[in-house]
């Protein structure tokens, strides 16, 4: 079938007509946050009354103003942050502009065609267009923060884009967009904006959990695991123990190899991690380590991160 230059040059124009329509329609609950000097960040009205922005663009905690897409210039108030997942909540003095029409972010399919909106006080809305690059599962960053998914757009992000939504082709918000390590976009996906919000509004804690260990994935050597009757390939060995830290406290020793936490086996670094979240803090967890070729078991109360 042969498409006429014609009909090619309507397709595209209809194309243009709905994403300049996405645009338009997601920018209604885009605010630009004014949290730092020289330069605003994007922020989206994910409930009523409340901004979510991106933590590392409040520099100030008063003084805080966001500008609406109708230019008006009003008061916010910092509510509360999570520097790891790059979070923070603001309350607004006026809720008449419409909140965010939110989709779950686990239906993304990479090549998905999505767009970056943000907006600025001075010249309004900002779209980028581009497509989901890829996707992954749960992941810590590196303050410690969980994120329910991975996620990488290739967007173009400008400057003051931080903060902003990701959005899908029918126009709902997948997540909030982040400048990633060595220049790459990351978003934060709904259901991890969600949990933080609900974190922070109902007081509960926000740091994630702390041991204070340095520590480096090994492989046990078949021998040893057949000696000690663990079923169990790999570990974490302790390169460093932080003196009066949590794990200090509990005993742990520098060459001790760490093969379970809690109830869970621990490979690597990320599964020490993915035992930390803010729920655990203050409470203890059981440690299995190896010590002189022999199984240990030591109780860790878990700290919190500063």
């Amino acid at each position: 079938m042969v498409t006429s230059t014609t009909e090619s040059g309507n397709l595209l124009q209809q194309l243009s007509n709905n994403l300049a329509d996405i645009v338009e329609q997601s920018g209604r609950s885009i605010v630009a946050v004014n949290g730092r000097r020289r330069m605003s960040s994007a922020g989206v009205h994910w409930r009523s009354g409340i901004v979510v922005t991106a933590d590392h663009t409040i520099n100030r905690e008063e003084d805080l103003t966001v500008t609406l897409p109708d230019d008006r210039t009003i008061a916010a108030t910092l509510i509360g942050r999570d520097s790891s997942t790059d979070l923070a909540l603001l309350r607004l003095a006026e809720t008449d502009i419409p909140t965010a029409n939110l989709h779950d972010s686990t239906e993304l399919k990479v090549g998905e065609m999505v767009l970056a909106i943000a907006r600025f006080p001075e010249s309004g809305i900002s779209a980028s267009l581009g497509v989901i690059s890829a996707l992954g599962g749960t992941w810590r960053t590196w303050h410690g923060g969980r994120i329910d998914q991975f996620i990488r757009p290739s967007v173009m992000f400008y400057p003051g884009f931080s903060g902003g939504a990701l959005v899908n082709a029918q126009g709902k918000i997948v997540g909030i967009n982040t400048a990633g390590p060595r220049h790459l976009v990351l978003t934060i996906p709904t259901s991890t904006v969600n949990r933080v919000v609900d974190r922070i509004l109902t007081g509960k804690r926000n740091k994630p959990g702390y041991l204070g260990l340095g520590m480096q994935q090994i492989q046990l050597p078949q021998p040893l695991r057949k000696q000690l009757n663990i079923s169990s390939s790999g570990g974490v060995i302790i390169v460093s123990v932080e003196p009066d830290a949590p794990a200090d406290k509990a005993g742990i020793l520098i060459g001790d190899i760490l093969i379970a936490l809690g109830d869970k086996s621990i490979n690597d670094v990320s599964d020490v991690h993915s035992m930390l979240d803010p729920e655990r803090v203050g409470k203890p967890l059981n440690a299995q380590i190896i010590r002189g070729g022999a199984l240990t078991q030591l109780t860790i109360i878990v700290g919190e991160r500063e």
